[in-house]
């Protein structure tokens, strides 16, 4: 059986970051927006909005670096589950759990600029790749 997903998009909103209850592990869950890779009738691009859950450090990590409109790679699998909701009625929620989050931003330079150059996330444990064409 196989399960991987690999998705490229941007935040729509800033990450929340909670810890659950029990045992105060940290999650973050963003919508990340990823681009269609063709266009509609009117000649336009949609995207697809797709939650995203991140668990542990990586969680952390993502609430203390991303922002809405930040860049990432997102690896990982597709999950559905269920609940029953207050008003009695059963939900049904597909999402991505990451397994990997890579910051695909520049970093910004010190005096308020953006660099192409020395693009350097070790300070959170993450890599960009700038051979990968967007």
């Amino acid at each position: 059986m196989l399960n991987r997903t690999i998705l490229v998009g941007r935040l729509t909103k800033d990450p929340e970051l909670r810890y659950t209850p029990n045992s105060g592990v940290a999650v973050t869950t963003f919508i990340l927006a990823v681009d269609r890779s063709f266009t509609n009738r009117q000649g336009e691009r949609e995207a697809d909005f797709i939650p995203i859950v991140v668990w542990r450090k990586q969680a952390e990590n993502c609430a203390n670096y991303l922002k809405k409109g930040s860049l990432i790679g997102v690896d990982g699998r597709i999950q559905t589950r269920n609940y029953e909701a207050n008003d009695g009625q059963r939900r049904y929620v597909t999402e991505i759990v990451a397994e990997n989050v890579r910051f695909l931003d520049s970093k910004p330079r010190q005096d308020g600029g953006k660099s192409n150059q020395g693009n350097d996330f070790s300070e959170v444990g993450y890599e960009v790749d700038e051979d990968v064409p967007f």
